[in-house]
């Protein structure tokens, strides 16, 4: 069996890292992928996949992207439920990235850092 997702979008807004009660870093984002093709008007769709990034490719992506950067996405799709609070059992489906590619083109500013290619451990 083969669970693995690969995504080329931009980032619906500015990634905030977040922290677990036991100090990992967690950083839920939204990629909008273009669809590969145009619907009966000649628009092209766009589907916004939600994404969760942990530890160190976290707050990397965080610290170097920011809305409407363009990102490579690898990882696994998964998915959960829980109820909210009127009792409503509430499913949802994203991706657990494994990688995050940093895909825009280098700042004009000056700056020694290279944008690395991100794995989480």
């Amino acid at each position: 069996m083969i669970n693995q997702v690969t995504l080329v979008g931009r980032l619906t807004k500015d990634p905030v890292v977040k922290y677990t009660s036991d100090g990992r870093p967690l950083l839920n984002m939204t990629v909008a992928v273009n669809r590969p093709y145009r619907n009966q008007e000649g628009v092209a769709e766009t589907d916004f996949i939600y994404c969760t990034v942990w530890n160190k490719s976290a707050e990397n992506t965080a610290k170097y992207c920011k809305k409407g950067s363009l990102v490579g996405v690898l990882g696994t799709i998964q998915t959960r439920n829980y109820e909210d609070e009127t009792r409503k059992k509430v499913y949802v489906t994203e991706v657990n990235v494994h990688t995050v590619r940093f895909m825009d083109k280098k700042r004009s500013e000056p700056s020694s850092e290279l944008l690395p290619i991100l794995t989480v451990p």
